[in-house]
């Protein structure tokens, strides 16, 4: 399906990211900037361009959308030193993503990269050392504690009326955060603003007094409504 041509344009919440997509038809284009907003009305500030101004079909990826709702519009520079702007838009979810999907590691790949700050050396800061990745072994969700799509934290435990689970979740740097003693029900959600943040977290599951699993997730910046 073809984007809508300008001034008119779409902004598609995906996984941690926000991706506006359009066609133009205008010629002698100079620089089309992209601006975002909380409001739609004030405080529009540029946060970056698009690579091909002058490309037909475009678009440009917002890897690090504000929390809450983000509105965009285009500012288009013509060589001649004219420029117009486009409409505002929200960005809305993407169609094609369930809410209650379970989130890959392909699909947190790059969410997970856009979290991590770095000192003007260029060196990971100490946030980026406790957020980081899991590294050596390939990540993989769990079939017990993990995100969907919507950002929420699922538990599933098919036999929780029969045996006693409890869970205990942390910071990546280890610092504990608070545990559910009892896990009562088989399907259980927790919603994504108990943990404060977005990021990767730490989880222990405990099946009657013995450790089960040992292991994490991670909340995306921006998630699916």
């Amino acid at each position: 399906m073809l984007p809508p041509v300008l001034p008119n344009f779409t902004a598609t919440i995906k996984t941690g990211k926000i991706q506006l997509d359009w066609i133009t038809g205008f010629m002698e284009v100079k620089e089309i900037g992209v601006q975002r907003s909380l409001d739609s009305v004030l405080n529009f500030n540029t946060i970056g361009y698009a690579s091909y101004p002058t490309q037909t079909r475009n678009a440009y990826i917002d890897s690090k959308p504000l929390p809450g709702s983000n509105y965009y519009r285009l500012f288009i520079l013509f060589n001649n030193g004219r420029y117009v702007y486009s409409k505002v838009m929200l960005a809305l979810p993407d169609s094609t993503i369930k809410a209650d999907m379970k989130l890959q590691y392909a699909d947190i790949k790059e969410a997970s990269r856009a979290l991590k700050p770095t000192t003007g050396t260029g060196k990971p800061t100490t946030t980026e050392q406790e957020n980081k990745e899991p590294e050596k072994v390939m990540w993989r969700p769990s079939n017990y504690i993990y995100t969907t799509a919507d950002g929420n934290v699922n538990i599933k435990l098919a036999d929780a009326q029969h045996k006693k689970y409890s869970v205990k979740f942390y910071e990546p740097n280890g610092s504990f955060l608070f545990e559910i003693e009892h896990v009562k029900a088989a399907s259980l959600i927790l919603e994504k603003a108990i943990f404060l943040h977005a990021g990767w977290f730490n989880f222990e599951l405990f099946e009657d007094g013995k450790l089960k699993e040992k292991w994490n997730f991670f909340i995306p910046l921006n998630y699916r409504m």
